[in-house]
């Protein structure tokens, strides 16, 4: 487990500079046995109507190609 979220980790941190763009930002809080990855939308992106498509079609879809064993992203 330990070394997926590592994987995790690494490939939130490709995605950040997207977000810090945009005035945002994404953090990791945990992720769960059944692999959900639950992440904190930051800044600009907390209070964007647009997150929850941020998160699903940009964060979850480039976290389940780099660490396949990923089943879903949740904002928490």
């Amino acid at each position: 487990m330990e070394e997926i979220i590592k994987r995790i980790e690494t490939s939130i941190d490709e995605v950040r500079p997207y977000l810090q763009a945009d005035g945002g930002d994404i953090s990791l809080v945990e992720v769960t046995e059944d692999y959900v990855v639950k992440v904190k939308l930051l800044g600009a992106c907390g209070s964007c109507p647009f997150s929850i498509q941020t998160l699903k079609l940009g964060v979850e879809d480039k976290l389940k190609r780099d660490v396949p064993e990923v089943k879903e992203v949740v904002a928490v």
